[in-house]
């Protein structure tokens, strides 16, 4: 298999390590649904790349040409029927910010697939704040208006500095060079995560469940990854002080690469 592509299912994926183990991160929101390339790539390869020793990692994103009103379910039910073409038999998984939203209806309907599941940033519904701009962002993706739309949504992984408009700025006009022709796949997708209300659904989830985030996660914010993690029955919550969208480190790292051996104590 190639280091990049797209599975017969249509799902594009990119992979990393040669593991003897295979675990499949739901990637987050995408400006398009096609394999990773360029700065993205490599920030969630970097990301990532610690569980190449134990894994091999395929990131995958939803498939393109989403149907309008495509929901975060239906896209869970993508990944179930990409899983067991694939591998046919059950598989870690890591669901990241968007990706876990998907990840949680994926813990509860298709648990036969699953080993071991880790939340990562993410939680039952999004953020008030960060819904109205995704939606501003969807907005102005269907304008056109991508360097707008780049900017409300970067403007979630700028750390707060004196410099964070001016590189919110820079960044979103070298992104908009590269923008798509075609923003369908992306209003889709955040148009499913508007409506994306899953705590009522978490004690369906019964895999051993990892749920990780920053405290000071503006997308997700503690309060609610809180809840997600009481909700799921018997899951670890691991949440890092003073961090931001999405948990990242060394300590990061080791408490989901011990959760995913199995080891005790996490966190």
């Amino acid at each position: 298999m190639k280091d990049a592509g797209y599975f017969r299912s249509g799902l594009p994926y990119n992979r990393l390590g040669r593991g003897p183990d295979t675990l499949v991160v739901f990637q987050g929101l995408q400006w398009e649904n096609r394999p990773l390339s360029g700065m993205s790539a490599w920030f969630i390869k970097r990301m990532y790349r610690f569980l190449g020793e134990h894994y091999t990692v395929y990131i995958v994103v939803r498939r393109p040409g989403l149907p309008r009103g495509f929901s975060m379910g239906n896209m869970s039910d993508d990944y179930a029927t990409m899983i067991d073409e694939e591998f046919g038999s059950p598989v870690d998984v890591l669901g990241i910010s968007t990706g876990g939203s998907i990840a949680l209806h994926f813990g509860a309907d298709h648990p036969d697939l699953i080993r071991r599941l880790v939340i990562h940033s993410a939680a039952h519904s999004l953020g008030e704040e960060a819904k109205r701009s995704q939606m501003d962002a969807a907005r102005y993706a269907e304008q056109g208006r991508w360097r707008a739309a780049f900017s409300e949504i970067m403007g979630f992984g700028i750390p707060p500095s004196w410099y964070a408009p001016l590189m919110k700025g820079f960044l979103s006009t070298i992104m908009a060079l590269g923008a798509p022709e075609d923003p369908s796949d992306f209003i889709t997708t955040i148009e499913a995560e508007d409506g994306h209300e899953f705590r009522a659904r978490l004690p369906e989830i019964r895999v051993p469940t990892l749920v990780v985030s920053g405290t000071d996660d503006p997308c997700y914010p503690c309060k609610l990854v809180r809840e997600t993690a009481e909700g799921i029955p018997g899951s670890r919550l691991i949440l890092y002080e003073g961090m931001g969208h999405p948990a990242s480190g060394r300590e990061f790292r080791r408490d989901v690469l011990s959760f995913l051996k199995g080891e005790q104590g996490t966190g």
